[in-house]
């Protein structure tokens, strides 16, 4: 089976992958006796590096304050470094400017936030019946229930791209489903439960060539390769924390200046607002617009972290070393009989999703953790995608920055053990 992976330059700076493993301190753990942790559930969450969790620890040990309230240090320190994590969000996406960047509960939460303000009438692009919103059958769940509920409110209608036996989404494909009364696209970088890269650049130049708008599911997206979300011209981006070994409970939504300025604000609640009386209230200025209340400080400060330490390590170097580590996995599952990987794609990253002949993946994922390995078995919340298949989940190794050829080796020996105990 040959498989092409995400397209990389030459890696910038020497790339030392035990010195990257020796930074996460998960990865020092014993699972069971004499069990050494192999960590193959990227995809699912990240580990955290040492310096993700010092700067956690940090806001809540030294600088334990609300932010954008107070004139005492305390507060003036948390604030400086919690907007500082906007500003490294705003450098790692190579947005224009910190107005865009917006701090969410996570990828669902910021999608989730797009959906509402298509629904507000107050909006001049909201929907109403007869619109349509396009989706693909590979995405996740976060990316097609909102729409779900949206079009529910609105009388629009949801259409859905159909994907290959390869788990590829087809440019014709789409093109297919895009009419005038196309308005929403929602689609995602990179599929969680494939690692199918979609060709996102020119499906957004698609979808606005019959003047939609486009929402990309960038949870995937961003931890595998670099993402410039001008030169893509997205108009909305959302990625999770988690995902970039970040801490859950906090992502980032990106967005267009003039979209948000335009869109309506989904919550109310203190540091949004600009003036409140009983009769009429006014909104603050982009970004706190669309972040009431006290935010997570400590989540963004956090993935502020991540997000440099991402950086500093090189997104061209992460980017080869996984294409490598997916080559020599696509390679070694080769080898083995009457396991088949599900998800083909031509461009792929991150992920060997796979089933056993006469084995469930629960039991397969249950073996395997007691030899060490974590993987991810289910649906992964992309049941659409099981259906395609005809199976009801899968089995799925998921790469991250800090895994070896002797990680897939590990497993690929789980695997044949797992084999030999069913006979």
């Amino acid at each position: 089976m040959s498989v092409e992976h995400v397209s990389v330059s030459s890696p910038t700076k020497t790339f030392d992958v035990e010195a990257i493993r020796k930074q996460f301190p998960a990865l020092r753990q014993e699972v069971h006796p004499g069990k050494a942790l192999v960590y193959l559930d990227s995809a699912a969450t990240a580990l955290k590096p040492q310096v993700v969790i010092d700067a956690i620890v940090n806001t809540y040990a030294v600088d334990c304050a609300n932010v954008h309230r107070a004139v005492h240090s305390l507060s003036q320190r948390a604030t400086a470094s919690y907007e500082g994590a906007r500003e490294s969000a705003v450098r790692f996406l190579n947005a224009a400017g910190r107005e865009e960047i917006l701090f969410t509960g996570g990828t669902t939460d910021g999608l989730n936030l797009v959906a509402q303000a298509f629904a507000n009438p107050s909006w001049d692009r909201a929907l109403s019946e007869g619109d349509e919103v396009v989706v693909t059958e590979l995405e996740h769940h976060s990316d097609i229930v909102p729409w779900q509920l949206l079009c529910e409110r609105t009388g629009a209608t949801l259409k859905v791209v159909p994907i290959t036996d390869e788990g590829e989404v087809r440019l014709e494909d789409f093109r297919a489903q895009l009419s005038a009364k196309t308005k929403l696209c929602a689609f995602a970088h990179v599929s969680n439960s494939l690692g199918t890269i979609l060709p996102v650049a020119e499906m957004i130049a698609a979808a606005h060539e019959v003047g939609a708008l486009v929402a990309i599911d960038g949870a995937q997206g961003v931890v595998h390769q670099k993402v410039d979300v001008r030169a893509l011209d997205a108009d909305f981006y959302a990625f999770s924390g988690h995902k970039v070994y970040g801490p859950t409970g906090i992502g980032v939504l990106y967005g267009k200046k003039a979209l948000l300025d335009a869109m309506p604000p989904w919550r109310g609640g203190g540091d949004m607002i600009d003036r409140v009386t009983f009769t009429e209230t006014t909104w603050n200025d982009l970004p706190y617009k669309f972040e009431a209340g006290t935010p997570n400080i400590a989540g963004a400060i956090g993935l502020g972290a991540a997000l440099e330490w991402m950086m500093g390590v090189g997104m061209e170097n992460i980017a080869a070393h996984e294409a490598e580590l997916l080559a020599y996995g696509t390679k070694r599952f080769a080898e083995l009989e009457g396991v088949r990987l599900i998800g083909t794609a031509k461009h792929k990253a991150g992920v060997l999703a796979f089933v056993m002949d006469g084995i469930h993946p629960t039991d397969a994922g249950s073996f395997l953790d007691a030899d060490g390995i974590a993987i991810r078995t289910g649906h992964h919340c992309a049941q659409p995608v099981m259906d395609h298949y005809g199976v009801t989940g899968t089995a799925r190794a998921s790469l991250g920055v800090y895994n070896t050829e002797a990680d897939i080796d590990a497993l690929i020996e789980g695997l044949k053990k797992v084999q030999s105990i069913f006979g």
